[in-house]
């Protein structure tokens, strides 16, 4: 038998999605083949402090935010625990590993910087790189990126946050470019923390505030009635992509609550499309991903238009949910590749890109 290859997965953060990293870290560590792997715990406080041993994840889910938690969390076993401090503190050390899988959501995790980090280090990690992560974080250089390489995305606008010092002008740009209803973005963050949906100036005003919470960065888009199809990719240079699903939202749009805590919203999968639409969304994200420089794996997210029937790009997502409810897996198991497998691929995929083989 070969020795097992060992795993680190880094969890947690200090982003508002930190909740949510914990529930997927608890999930891909309860599906990775203890016959073939070793498993290391690295958890990421929401102080920025790091800790590593079989205790990690229950630690951290013991301090979390429980109205934050989705409905399908569930304990992670208790055990011993060692803090390392923070990054670049004395006597702070990377723990060894094999491969790293960080699965973390959001700044300071999916953006590039633990990215960088691993670089510098010389790890093989799961994911994509430091420019991929960076740009499918920041949403205002990810729909660049799509427009430069022709993809269709739908109107948009960047607001920063020191132009809020004059409301009223930023709303009367984003009126004069946009109508109604109109969403409003954190440009760094996931899981639709810091979303709004606003149906006039009130409301605009309003979300404007509410992402400027979040991120400096503010993407204003237009709104559509739409269908949220979404895809998962994998591969590196080579790239496949799943069959498409479908997410019908718990309230009016797939925000936070209904994302993870409502436990109303329903999953379509494979997504009820014609041949053709299952055809153009797979193209589509393959190029979404290519145009980002992406590797490993991606959610892609897409509107369908109700009334024309036109297919929008929305995003890139370059860690997607590892949570039992999440889409990213589902996807590849409608697709013939079940949990645990999906897992052996990414592995493989990141060690191949290090240039160790598999």
């Amino acid at each position: 038998m070969s020795t097992p290859i060992t795993i680190a997965v880094i969890f947690g953060g200090q982003s508002g999605e930190h909740e949510v990293s914990l529930v997927s870290a608890h999930a891909v560590i309860n599906n990775l083949d203890l016959e073939r792997y070793h498993i290391e715990t690295i958890g990421i406080g929401k102080d920025g402090c790091w800790w590593h041993g079989p205790g990690a994840l229950a630690a951290l889910m013991a301090a979390a935010d429980p109205a934050r938690l989705p409905a399908s969390a569930t304990m992670a076993a208790p055990g011993p625990v060692r803090e390392l401090g923070r990054v670049g503190a004395p006597g702070w050390a990377l723990p060894a590993a094999d491969v790293y899988f960080p699965v973390l959501h959001g700044p300071y995790g999916e953006d590039g910087t633990i990215q960088g980090l691993l670089e510098l280090a010389g790890k093989p990690y799961v994911g994509c790189g430091v420019a991929a992560s960076a740009v499918g974080m920041d949403k205002g250089l990810m729909k660049a990126a799509f427009a430069a390489a022709g993809l269709p995305v739908l109107p948009w606008l960047l607001v920063r946050r020191a132009e809020l010092a004059a409301i009223e002008v930023v709303c009367d740009r984003i009126e004069a470019a946009l109508r109604f209803p109109i969403f409003v973005k954190p440009a760094n963050l996931g899981s639709s923390v810091g979303v709004s949906k606003a149906r006039d100036r009130a409301e605009l005003i309003a979300a404007l505030h509410e992402a400027a919470r979040y991120d400096r960065r503010i993407v204003v888009e237009q709104g559509i009635p739409a269908r949220e199809i979404e895809i998962s990719v994998l591969g590196n240079d080579q790239i496949e992509a799943s069959l498409p699903g479908e997410i019908i939202p718990a309230g009016e749009w797939y925000d936070y609550h209904a994302k993870y805590i409502d436990g109303g919203s329903q999953t379509i999968v494979p997504a009820a499309l014609a041949p053709a639409q299952i055809a153009q969304v797979q193209t589509l994200a393959i190029q979404a991903f290519q145009a980002i420089d992406g590797a490993g794996l991606a959610r892609v997210d897409f509107l369908l238009d109700r009334e024309q029937g036109t297919l929008w790009l929305n995003e890139v997502n370059t860690m997607p949910g590892f949570t039992p409810i999440s889409m990213y897996a589902k996807m590849w198991a409608a697709s013939g590749l079940p949990y645990p497998r999906l897992l052996d691929r990414l592995v493989a995929l990141a060690l191949a890109r290090a240039g160790h083989g598999a």
